[in-house]
């Protein structure tokens, strides 16, 4: 899976272009939270067998806040309002969509794959392919096979037979021996060092202009 802190960086990028004028510190830290919290599966698998990328990744959990959240603020006295105005409801919506985007889909779609329909399904998915334009062939893409119109989908084992190393949990199971290697990702490769720093540029900005508008 991509680097949590990458992750919270997409987060970051969402929460300055979604919050508009709940934008602060904050607002900014719930969704940098909501960013890293798929991630803390890494946890639970000290305990569960295969929780890694499947917990807390999958899609059921956004899913079932978006509709919460839905039900609640459509009601005239809709509890999150009256507790935190329309800045708790926006806050609120853009914690879901940073949740589902950066915490869940950036492993989704990507080779290390998630479990999103877990616990349904403890089976792993991936979506990946890619898309070109070719002088000789045209539009070349490999992600939706349009024979039978679905999105391709990779399937990369199940929770039971496949392990996700973390520097939480390195090895297969729950034993977590004390001397097995631990490797802490920070950013992996350019892409994902650029946009960390594109975030970090991107909040310092916004925080500039919000100072200034005052």
């Amino acid at each position: 899976m991509p680097p949590t802190l990458v992750t919270v960086a997409v987060g970051v990028l969402l929460g300055v272009a979604l919050l508009g004028e709940a934008f602060d510190r904050r607002s900014m830290a719930v969704v940098a939270l909501a960013a890293a919290v798929p991630d803390f599966d890494a946890v639970l698998s000290l305990w569960i067998r295969g929780a890694t990328n499947a917990a807390l990744h999958t899609f059921f959990i956004p899913l079932s806040a978006a509709v919460a959240l839905y039900l609640d603020t459509r009601r005239e006295a809709s509890w999150l309002r009256e507790q935190y105005g329309w800045y708790g409801v926006r806050v609120a919506w853009v914690a879901v969509a940073v949740y589902a985007v950066a915490g869940v889909s950036m492993d989704l779609f990507n080779i290390e794959s998630a479990a999103v329909l877990y616990p349904v399904s403890n089976r792993y998915f991936s979506i990946v392919g890619k898309l070109v334009l070719s002088t000789q062939e045209g539009v070349v893409q490999s992600y939706v096979e349009f024979g039978d119109g679905w999105l391709s989908a990779g399937t990369y084992g199940t929770t039971e037979s496949r392990h996700i190393s973390t520097w939480v949990n390195p090895t297969p199971g729950t034993d977590n021996p004390p001397g097995a290697e631990r490797v802490v990702r920070v950013v992996d490769s350019g892409w994902q060092l650029v946009v960390v720093g594109t975030a970090a540029a991107t909040l310092a900005a916004r925080t500039v202009i919000e100072r200034r508008a005052v």
